[in-house]
């Protein structure tokens, strides 16, 4: 089933950055199928895909209100994914899940595509 494992959450002032980076373990066997991405739930909202990347071509989706500000990338030889995010604003605070597949049926925009969420980093954006 495999195992994702989140880094780089914490507390940041309005317009900071922040890096989170994910690692996978037990689901990938070669550098080129899957996609990796994140996941953001803020309290009492529903969750939403911010980011998202093919592992093979490299392809991003992103939401439409972090697109210019956040940027999704991997590595794959280290099986991992990583998020900048650049110009942070209140109504980023919010849990962040790192996500994977193998095989990513409905394609990145899709919550259904990811069949593997990590554990959970927290992001917080305030002054």
């Amino acid at each position: 089933q495999g195992q994702l494992v989140e880094s780089g959450g914490g507390s940041v002032q309005p317009g900071g950055s922040l890096i989170l980076s994910c690692t996978a373990s037990g689901l990938f066997d070669d550098d080129y199928s899957g996609c990796m991405g994140w996941f953001r739930q803020p309290v009492e909202k529903e969750r939403e895909i911010v980011a998202a990347i093919y592992r093979g071509s490299g392809s991003t989706y992103y939401l439409d209100s972090v697109r210019g500000r956040f940027v999704v990338s991997r590595d794959n030889a280290k099986n991992a994914v990583y998020l900048r995010m650049n110009s942070l604003k209140p109504e980023d605070t919010a849990m962040y899940y790192c996500a994977a597949d193998l095989k990513c049926l409905y394609g990145l925009a899709n919550e259904y595509s990811f069949g593997v969420l990590g554990e959970g980093t927290q992001v917080t954006v305030s002054s």
